[in-house]
């Protein structure tokens, strides 16, 4: 049986489409990963959805906690997306910066 030799050309587009995928595999598992995520959220209840967007950014949710990586908007008006998302949010933190109580009650004003 003979063999079948790829060009130069067509052996490193396989590469770099392996590359690819494997990049976003491991993208994806360093979001659900711990200190992978930015923002951390503790709603009022658990969450309805496992995982759903809101404001651009992909939520996942275990029981009342939930994480997501980080986006390009304000930490208030992410916490009022994901209020708005899944309900009343009791504590947000965005990297360092937690949002204190007057800011936790601007967020959940978008709670209908």
């Amino acid at each position: 049986m003979a063999a079948i030799e790829l060009s130069p050309r067509i052996r490193s587009l396989s590469f770099a489409g392996a590359l690819t995928v494997g990049s976003l595999a491991f993208g994806v598992a360093a979001a659900a990963a711990p200190g992978g995520s930015y923002y951390r959220a503790e709603l009022a209840g658990p969450a309805q959805d496992v995982r759903f967007v809101a404001r651009d950014v992909v939520w996942a949710c275990e029981g009342a906690e939930c994480v997501a990586r980080q986006g390009t908007s304000r930490p208030l008006v992410m916490c009022s997306s994901l209020a708005k998302a899944a309900g009343p949010v009791v504590s947000f933190a965005a990297g360092e910066k937690t949002l204190d109580a007057d800011a936790l009650a601007r967020c959940n004003a978008a709670v209908k």
